[in-house]
């Protein structure tokens, strides 16, 4: 370090001195010596010019002596080498020379000789002088030299004042700070540095000394901070461990050792995975395959070999430690015995997908044995059956006989089909009444075909509930994977489209899934798909069909019959998505759309000539008599100016089958208002005749199976069919209610209605359900709007 920093020294302090004192010192003899060069030169001039005025006379009179002469004196001058005269004539050339080196570098200088005589000014010769050039020092003086070497003297003493001075006041105490390093690094304590100055270098040993004494401090911190940790490593509570690059062993905690009854010794270096069950290897190692490693702490559990051979469930947390060192650990992890949590959550599990009421499977834990079967079967290329049962008439014992009296039957129902159940098969209840049954194997169709059987004939036998029996059925809806399903949704999904085709059917068996039944499935979806559009774009229209007088042929009032103009499939008719409405509960909202359509067309008609009275029917669905229908019905009626007189509410016997005194009110009042009530389809279903004592009813219309029935080949039925009308429109009168006769075709019905004394005929005879645009138009240009003619 010392020959270094010196050298440097030197070597900055020799090239400072190279840099400005040579060049300067070289500047210098320059112009010393380009200045003493012109004054030679203006020296020689002058003396060239006074010798050559001189040699002119002697030239002349060619007086050699006096040339000589002349010559002589010229070369004894310091600077002056060679003197030459020459003539122009050639014939004259004299020559004094005063060379000291045969190699002397000399300047030139010529003059020619100029004669005055009577007859002019006349050259007569040439004068030529050969003088040394001034060299670089040449040209110094004694003074300039005794300047210079003092200069050189006072260079010299400075750099070696430099030396010394760079050697007692940096060389040393960097030796000496140096020496502290070298002596801190070999002993591990902290020396410091013995010099004190103001300067740059004081200030340097002050702050090392300052360092010295914070190292030492912080390293007493950082050994107390160590053993404080190793105490907390070793006396935390918890399974620590720490692992290297290679997943071995690094440090384990005491608590560690205490709990899985190792000693340090012998598992220190050993690699982590040889102490995890074997079957859980692989899911250790590849722990570090999982996304965001390197991120926060990831966790994984496996099972653990203590050191007496006890197998322990444990939840291993671990965290990477930044570390540049490859002996220090590179992972910090925390152990946690879990095994009391996983039985926990087996038993919490196990409840999660079981139903407390049976012991069977619910619909979380069928769904799961379900994916699982299906994946079996794929592997083993067999089958998988799937029966949706539903137990028929089970609500009823609830709302009669109470839910006590429902759990018990679910569980005798239970225990009746667990013989039918093999060990491979598995069995859920999915909810409420519902139940499904897994059949697998090679044969599981048909087992699954021959248990459903059993299962109808379970119900032979009366449940016995409280001391009373219960008879109940069941529908059962049968598929089968790969036969009628793909995937274990699709597979239930069909299994429970089968069982409510059996529903549909009449219930109490079962029914095998087709794809008859998926088309009856899609097509519903589309119907419901088709009403959903059609009440938010308000493709619900009210086409009227006229109600005619039997004896003047005027039309008296027109039914509103539902239509659907589909913006794609154009007209629809009603019958196949009424009933579809009213099981999803649309039904409502499409009677109020055509009640408000209906209304806005009588409204228009009742604008034409001796149409002022006539009015509208309207169709109510057993859904719609809620107690708000009285208010809409007036609101609306008052919106288009209606008189109340001008609209018919008309129900079937639906919505008086079950005497509900909320609807009599609602008809009580819908009539108070002075609406009139219209019973639609008299004759048909119970026709009981105490409807018409209970319920407000002004029309009756009679159900167009009575009317297509005469003119029949079936001459005895016609018969009777009429007595029946007679029976009907002579009960009607009596209690002053109007009698309307529905589909009416022929002119003989008509002639017929007539003979019999009904009021009014309604039917294709007279005019199909009419768009009421295309009916005003045609009415408009008619002169008796109201007369019907008879096709």
């Amino acid at each position: 370090m010392t020959r270094s920093v010196e050298s440097r020294f030197i070597a900055i302090i020799s090239g400072a001195l190279l840099i400005v004192v040579v060049p300067l010192f070289t500047l210098f003899l320059a112009l010393s010596s380009r200045q003493a060069a012109e004054s030679l030169h203006d020296h020689m001039q002058v003396l060239i010019g006074a010798n050559s005025q001189a040699l002119s006379k002697p030239l002349w009179d060619l007086d050699i002596e006096s040339i000589r002469q002349v010559t002589e004196s010229m070369v004894t001058e310091s600077a002056i080498r060679v003197v030459r005269v020459t003539d122009t004539l050639g014939k004259f050339d004299v020559t004094e020379s005063n060379l000291r080196e045969s190699g002397e570098n000399l300047e030139r200088l010529t003059r020619p000789i100029v004669y005055r005589g009577p007859d002019g000014i006349q050259t007569i010769g040439t004068l030529t002088l050969h003088y040394s050039k001034v060299g670089l020092f040449a040209a110094l003086n004694r003074m300039e030299i005794t300047l210079i070497s003092i200069f050189a003297v006072a260079i010299f003493v400075v750099f070696t004042a430099a030396i010394v001075g760079n050697r007692l006041m940096v060389i040393r105490p960097l030796l000496r700070l140096t020496a502290a390093v070298e002596a801190t690094r070999r002993l591990g304590s902290r020396h410091h540095v013995n010099w004190h100055s103001n300067d740059e270098i004081g200030r340097l040993a002050k702050s090392f000394n300052e360092m010295q004494t914070q190292l030492d401090r912080e390293e007493r911190e950082l050994k107390r901070a160590h053993q404080q940790t190793s105490e907390i490593y070793n006396l935390t509570p918890a399974m620590l461990f720490s692992l290297d690059s290679d997943d071995l062993i690094w440090a384990v905690s005491d608590y560690w050792l205490l709990a899985t009854g190792y000693s340090r010794r012998t598992v220190l270096g050993r690699p982590f995975v040889e102490l995890i069950v074997e079957e859980d290897r692989p899911l250790y190692l590849n722990r570090k395959a999982q996304s965001g490693y390197e991120g926060a702490a990831r966790g994984v559990t496996v099972r653990f070999e203590c050191a007496n051979g006890r197998i322990i469930d444990v939840l291993i947390m671990e965290t990477l430690l930044k570390t540049s060192s490859a002996e220090l650990p590179t992972s910090l992890s925390v152990m946690t015995d879990v095994t009391e949590l996983k039985q926990s959550e087996l038993r919490n599990h196990q409840q999660a997908i079981t139903d407390h009421l049976t012991g069977l499977l619910n619909r979380q834990g069928f769904e799961a044995v379900l994916d699982q079967k299906i994946a079996q079967a794929d592997k083993e290329k067999t089958q998988v059956a799937c029966l949706f049962i539903d137990l028929d008439r089970f609500k009823a014992i609830n709302d009669t006989l109470g839910h006590a009296a429902g759990d018990t039957v679910l569980r005798q129902f239970v225990e009746r089909i667990g013989p039918l159940i093999a060990q491979e098969d598995c069995a859920s209840r999915l909810g409420g009444d519902e139940f499904a049954l897994l059949i697998t194997g090679a044969q599981a169709e048909e087992r699954a075909g021959a248990i459903c059987e059993k299962i109808v004939n379970v119900f032979e036998a009366a449940f016995e509930v409280e001391g009373s029996n219960v008879r109940l059925s069941a529908s059962i809806g049968l598929a089968s994977y790969p036969r009628h399903a793909s995937s274990a949704a699709q597979l239930l999904q069909r299994s429970d489209m089968a069982m409510y085709a059996r529903k549909r059917d009449g219930k109490n068996g079962a029914s095998v899934y087709d794809d008859a039944i998926s088309d009856r499935t899609r097509q519903r979806a589309e119907i419901e798909k088709d009403i959903s559009e059609a009440l938010e774009n308000s493709w619900f229209e009210a086409h009227f069909q006229p109600i005619v007088d039997v004896e003047t042929q005027e039309t008296r009032g027109y039914e509103a019959l539902m239509r659907l103009r589909h913006g794609k499939k154009g007209l629809l008719a009603p019958a196949n998505f009424i009933a579809v409405a009213e099981e999803t509960g649309t039904i409502g909202l499409i009677g109020n759309q055509i009640l408000d359509d209906a209304l806005k067309n009588l409204a228009s008609i009742s604008k034409l000539p001796g149409m002022q009275n006539a009015y509208v029917a309207v169709n109510f669905s057993p859904l719609q008599f809620e107690p708000g229908l009285p208010i809409r019905i007036a609101s609306q009626a008052s919106r288009f100016g209606i008189r109340p007189s001008q609209l018919v509410v008309e129900i079937t016997e639906a919505v008086l089958l079950h005497d509900n005194p909320e609807v009599r009110k609602i008809l009580d009042q819908i009539h108070e208002f002075g609406c009139r009530i219209a019973l639609d389809d008299f004759g048909t279903g119970y026709s009981s005749l105490s409807y018409l004592s209970r319920v407000p009813v002004d029309i009756i219309k009679i159900d167009q199976s009575f009317v297509r029935s005469i003119g029949t080949d079936q001459a005895i039925v016609a018969q009777k069919n009429r007595m029946l009308m007679e029976s009907i429109n002579a009960i009607a009168h009596k209690m002053n209610c109007t009698v309307i006769a529905e589909g009416v075709e022929t002119t003989e019905q008509f002639k017929l209605l007539q003979s019999l004394g009904v009021d009014c005929a309604q039917g294709y005879l007279f005019s199909k359900p009419r768009f009421v645009p295309d009916l005003i138009r045609e009415m408009t240009t008619s002169r008796k709007p109201a007369e019907i003619r008879i096709a």
